[in-house]
Parts: C-alpha cells; sequence; structure tokens
C-alpha cells in the first residue's frame, strides 16, 4: 500500500513538473486611417494546450514594432505615424500580475516612419529605425521607465538600383549583437549594413559612427531583419527585395559572407520578404514572406550554421509581417497584417516542421508579436 501511495505521489509531482509556464503574448497593430487595429493587446498563451486568452488592451498609434524590458516592467512602442501626424515612441508600464498596461508617456523621434525600437539591457536607451526617414533615433530611457528627449539623430543617405523602392535611404532594424557592443542597422534603400559601437554609460551620445564597420550587399537586395544564432557565432539577414538570406560568420563583432540562400524556388518577383527568426534550441531558422506567396520558409541550421532548405507552410493570411516562437520552442505565431488575424502552429521540434493547430486570433492588422514566459 505504501509504495502504491509513494507511486502516486511520484507521478502527480513528475506531472507538475512537466507543465510549461505560460507567457505574455503582446500584439502591435496599425490603426486607421493606415489599418484597422486599435492599439496594444495583451494576452496569455499556454504551451501546454496551445489556447490563447484575451487579458487586456491599450490605445497606441501604429504601434508597428514592440520593444520589453530585459526586466519586464515596460513595453515600449513606435507611433509610425504619416507624414502630417508627429512621429514618435509611447513607454508602458506593464504589470505581470493582471497583465495590463498603463501609458507612462511618449517622445517625439525627430523622423518620420520609425518601424523597428529596441532597448539596450540596462534599459538606459532606446533606439527606433525611421525607414522613411532613412535614419537612427537615439532616446534615454529614465529610472521610472519614462523615455527623456532625443539625444542622437544618425542619418544615412544613398540610394540603389530599385527606383521605386531604392530612391532613397530607409532604415529598417536596429539589433545588438550578441555581446551588446554595437548596434546593428539595415538599410532597405542603401543595400548596406551598418555597426555601431554602443556605450551605454554615456550620457549624451552612445553611439560612434564609422563607416568603415558598414557592410555593402547586393545592389537591389533590400537587407531588412537579422536574427542570430543560439550559439552567438552566425548573423543572419533577410533581404526584402531579393528574397535571400544572407548567413554570416559573426566573430568578435566581424562579419563574413558564408552562404547566400534564397527563401523560395518560384519565379515570382514580389516576394516582399519580411521577418526572421532562429528557433529557441538553435537548430532551424524561419523566414516569412509577403507578396503573392504569403508563407513561411523553413531552414535546418547545421553545425556549422549553414541553412538547408526545408520545407515551405502556408501562413493562412495575407502579408506575413512578423512572427515569434513561443519561450517554450512548441508553437510558432504569426501576425497576418492583411487578413486580420495571427495563426498559430505547432512545432514539431525534431524535423522543424509546422502544423496548424486551428487556433487563430482574430486582431486588425496585426504587424508586431512579443512575448514573455510569466513568473
Amino acid at each position: 500500500m505504501k509504495l502504491l501511495i509513494s507511486i502516486f505521489f511520484s507521478i502527480i509531482a513528475i506531472s507538475a513538473f512537466a507543465q510549461l509556464k505560460s507567457s505574455y503574448l503582446f500584439v502591435g497593430t496599425y490603426t486607421p486611417p493606415r489599418g484597422n487595429g486599435d492599439g496594444i493587446s495583451v494576452y496569455e498563451f499556454n504551451p501546454n494546450d496551445g489556447s490563447v486568452k484575451f487579458i487586456s488592451k491599450v490605445a497606441c498609434e501604429n504601434s508597428s514594432y514592440l520593444s520589453i524590458s530585459n526586466n519586464k516592467k515596460f513595453v515600449y512602442a513606435v507611433n509610425q505615424n504619416a507624414a502630417i501626424k508627429p512621429n514618435g515612441v509611447s513607454a508602458f508600464s506593464f504589470n505581470a500580475t493582471n497583465g495590463t498596461l498603463r501609458f507612462v508617456n511618449s517622445q517625439l523621434v525627430n523622423a518620420e516612419g520609425p518601424c523597428y525600437i529596441n532597448t539596450d539591457k540596462k534599459n538606459r536607451w532606446l533606439f527606433t529605425a525611421n525607414y522613411t526617414a532613412g535614419s537612427l533615433s537615439v532616446l534615454p530611457i529614465l529610472k521610472d521607465g519614462s523615455i527623456d528627449t532625443i539625444r542622437q539623430l544618425i542619418q544615412q543617405k544613398g540610394s540603389s538600383i530599385v527606383k521605386e523602392r531604392q530612391e532613397a535611404s530607409h532604415m529598417h532594424t536596429a539589433l545588438f549583437s550578441p555581446d551588446e557592443k554595437f548596434l546593428i542597422t539595415t538599410n532597405l534603400g542603401t543595400d548596406k549594413i551598418s555597426q555601431f559601437e554602443f556605450s551605454s554609460n554615456s550620457k549624451y551620445q552612445p553611439l560612434l559612427i564609422d563607416s568603415t564597420k558598414d557592410i555593402s550587399v547586393t545592389p537591389g537586395s533590400g537587407p531588412r531583419h537579422i536574427a542570430f544564432g543560439t550559439s552567438k557565432k552566425m548573423m543572419y539577414v533577410i533581404q526584402e527585395l531579393s528574397g535571400n538570406i544572407l548567413a554570416y560568420s559573426y566573430i568578435k563583432n566581424r562579419a563574413t559572407l558564408v552562404q547566400k540562400i534564397s527563401t523560395d524556388t518560384t519565379l515570382k518577383t514580389d516576394k516582399g520578404s519580411a521577418d526572421i527568426h532562429v528557433s529557441n534550441d538553435g537548430k532551424f531558422l524561419y523566414a516569412t514572406n509577403r507578396g503573392s506567396y504569403n508563407n513561411i520558409a523553413i531552414y535546418s541550421i547545421d553545425e556549422k550554421g549553414l541553412l538547408h532548405f526545408i520545407a515551405l507552410q502556408s501562413t493562412y493570411g495575407k502579408t506575413p509581417r512578423n512572427f515569434t516562437i513561443d519561450p517554450s520552442n512548441q508553437f510558432l505565431l504569426v501576425a497576418n497584417q492583411n487578413s486580420d488575424n495571427i495563426v498559430l502552429f505547432k512545432r514539431d521540434i525534431a524535423t522543424g516542421l509546422l502544423q496548424q493547430t486551428g487556433v487563430e486570433i482574430k486582431v486588425g492588422s496585426p504587424v508586431c508579436l512579443k512575448m514573455i514566459e510569466k513568473e
């Protein structure tokens, strides 16, 4: 009898241990007249059964990209407005107990079209890549999480060969190197990747401009987003116009191109490649194509960091602008901007393939997804 009781409680303990933590899902949207969204929504995601529950919502104009502070206490959003309205950034405090956001303050970025936002690990600085203006804005973050006025504005100039898309500078991403010694940006308009040396403790201008660290890509490629491998020795860059992914060996902050691979094998020309992420175990890479594709390209990553094409997966929606892999590594969620839905896929952790779960979140013009694991 004692043995049966012991086995019973052992099974309960193992079952409890096997339960995965839930996560908060944050959704940024385009708001009218640009889109159908109405701000930033917060959901609770349960990786044990793949269920999603709406928690809260806060008003925010055109929150096309979000950044969550390293301590999970603040959410920052760009306000990617049209030229006739101010373009800026907004700060929100996050209550992890009840999943609600509270507006803190906003600041102008002194540039048009901020489309990407990022903060350093110490939550001292905020950066926006401004697509329309082709510039990078740098603003300090105060101790209470609020945003101070702009301290540094780096303007890039130039153009490339695709006249309708590369007539001027169009900065798209501002992502830190794994050691946070450099902020790396992509410029779709000039076909360049730039590296700015970063000093977190600087009181005035934390970025050092050094054009000798710029990386040029094939004219007409349009570099867009970046992902680093989990080994931190590989950097992957998706190119919006060509639909190619560039794989760089990234050692001691030096990038060496080792591979170029396509996100598709068809002859269509409107790839509109968008987002790119590496699975949390470092074994697979995923990339989205928009245009008439509306799919996710799936690759395996070998021991050298090279990519091997596996399959294409429909996103069951239109214009998959952004996606995320949940902290448990079990699911992938993709935001389909022009069909107003977020589609949930189950990941096969052995093969990397995706299976539609049938779970969809209906939300107007979703364009950015961020997740944090609940404590």
